[in-house]
């Protein structure tokens, strides 16, 4: 039975594909434990849906994330802080299996940019802006910035975003291979659907497997890498229904 959510928005699209929406536009969507707990409990829930195969998550108003919610953190007790980390968005959007694309509206800053990061794919608004602004709070980050982001786009300049707290437009995020492409604003969800249709055309199993492969390859070393690539490839490709290759070839050759 699907929940109701105060703070995020599910819509599911009959081609299989959902768009989750962080819904607090007045607070620039920052993640209040109320929010945080919400984006688990969905994400729960569509990682049970096999109707849902491509998640697109998004931001209402200006801003995609703004981070912690940091009048909400302040008034916590020490004990109450360290169990508010606990409800960890990042670690839920990772279990989702099939690919997550980022629809980046506005402003993605310290945890909203550890859950932009956390996206297979990532699509920007030329509005968006992306910042790591923990140094700046008095924070470290928990949620993987520090790792991903200098695999994203090199150490030197992780440690410019980070001792700087300084905001990345989204012209020199594209340029920096941190997102995929920049849209303009009115156009953004639409290419995210447009792509999310894109990847429900391919073969639905191996689009989860290639998630996994890909992701699995990235964090190993190449020649580990490779030797796994061809494990993983024998054993699933052994069971491909090859009759129905030549149809699938030819249906993807006349689009």
């Amino acid at each position: 039975m699907p929940h109701s959510y105060r703070t995020i928005l599910l819509e599911r699209h009959p081609a299989g594909y959902a768009v989750l929406t962080l819904n607090r536009p007045e607070k620039l969507n920052a993640l209040s434990m109320e929010l945080r707990r919400e984006l688990v409990a969905a994400l729960e829930e569509l990682r049970r849906d096999p109707a849902v195969r491509v998640l697109i998550l998004a931001g209402a108003g200006r801003a995609f994330c703004a981070g912690l919610d940091l009048n909400e953190l302040s008034q916590s007790t020490s004990s109450n802080t360290a169990r508010a980390f606990e409800v960890d968005p990042v670690a839920a959007l990772l279990q989702f299996e099939g690919p997550v694309i980022g629809a980046i509206n506005g402003v993605a800053a310290t945890g909203g940019f550890e859950l932009a990061m956390t996206c297979d794919v990532l699509l920007a608004s030329t509005q968006a802006q992306f910042a790591d602004t923990h140094a700046k709070v008095g924070l470290l980050p928990g949620w993987g910035l520090s790792v991903r982001l200098p695999r994203r786009i090199g150490l030197h300049r992780a440690k410019e975003l980070a001792f700087t707290a300084r905001f990345l437009s989204a012209a020199e995020a594209e340029a920096w291979g941190l997102v995929n492409r920049v849209v303009p604003p009115g156009e953004l969800l639409d290419a995210a659907r447009a792509m999310a249709e894109a990847m429900l055309a391919v073969v639905p199993e191996v689009l989860v497997k290639y998630k996994k492969l890909l992701d699995e390859s990235f964090s190993r070393p190449a020649g580990e890498a490779l030797v796994s690539e061809r494990a993983t490839a024998t054993e699933a490709n052994a069971q491909m229904d090859r009759a129905a290759i030549p149809g699938r070839w030819r249906a993807q050759a006349r689009k």
